[in-house]
């Protein structure tokens, strides 16, 4: 056989043949789709053993089931509010209420804590002037302030939506902050030998370098944005979820805490999977975690 037919020879049989390829491929999706429904399994195991122990032991009155209720009665409760609503009006508007005043809040916090975080991770100098005052209202708990809210803008919306919105500025703040002072100086620099202005540099390079630090705080942001609302509620209010929790400590209802308590829960891992949603989707051209496929 002549030399040049060998060498191909060889070189076919090195390369490895489509179906194999494919086979691999499929097993490796089949692995992550088993890890999937495996991670997705013990979660609902872990929660039905924790609400299985729970009802158990408060049936047994191994712990007292006024203080600390028990899974059936909270269901009972949230059933109640769903078909006959609750003192201050239907379910559904108490929740609408809430989430109204942590999204308004949020969406302040994050735009005043991105443009404010850029613009300090930008400029040295004012980042030099500000930056012992932000450190200093940081360090603040911010939870007291609820009540100075509540006397400044009363019982309405307003003071929720400020409880909020102080919560939610400071991690978008420093993650932002941090994200701009990250950016490759290389990329900078090839930006402006290509004769980019700063406005340019800033919102082509930083800010889209920074963009992975800033979503990382909105995960966290948006629970903040919902405890400044409970808070302000619970503090005083007309509506709302934060007020179902005080009318239901007030009269020693310990299910409607817990109910409450429930619901709000659900509503927070709806927004985290919404925002989980939209990260993939912005961010589709990053590699998967190592972690993720096993």
């Amino acid at each position: 056989m002549p030399l040049e037919s060998t060498e191909t020879v060889e070189t076919a049989e090195a390369a490895p043949a489509p179906a194999v390829v494919t086979s691999r491929t499929e097993a490796r999706q089949r692995a992550a789709r088993n890890r999937k429904l495996g991670v997705y399994g013990a979660r609902a195991g872990v929660l039905v053993a924790f609400l299985g122990l729970w009802e158990l032991c408060a049936r047994t009155e191994v712990i007292d089931p006024f203080n600390f209720s028990q899974p059936s009665r909270i269901w009972d409760q949230i059933w109640q509010w769903i078909t006959h609503g609750t003192a201050q009006g239907s379910l559904g508007e108490q929740i609408g209420y809430t989430l109204y005043e942590a999204l308004a809040g949020w969406v302040v916090g994050v735009i005043g804590g991105v443009l404010l975080g850029i613009t300090l991770g930008r400029i040295r100098f004012l980042a030099d002037v500000l930056g012992p005052y932000i450190k200093v209202l940081n360090a603040i708990p911010r939870i007291v302030l609820a009540p100075i809210f509540l006397i400044w803008f009363g019982l309405g919306p307003a003071s929720k939506i400020a409880s909020a919105v102080v919560l939610v500025f400071f991690p978008v703040f420093f993650n932002a902050f941090q994200g701009a002072r990250e950016v490759d100086r290389n990329l900078v620099a090839n930006a402006r030998i290509l004769g980019a202005s700063n406005r340019k540099v800033t919102l082509q390079v930083v800010i889209p370098a920074a963009t992975t630090w800033i979503f990382t705080s909105l995960h966290v942001s948006f629970g903040f944005a919902l405890i400044g609302a409970i808070v302000g509620e619970y503090i005083g209010a007309t509506k709302g979820l934060g007020l179902l929790v005080a009318a239901a400590q007030g009269t020693f209802n310990a299910a409607g805490v817990y109910a409450a308590m429930t619901i709000l829960a659900v509503v927070a891992l709806f927004t985290e999977g919404l925002l989980t949603f939209a990260e993939k989707k912005l961010f589709r051209w990053k590699p998967a975690d190592a972690g993720d496929g096993r």
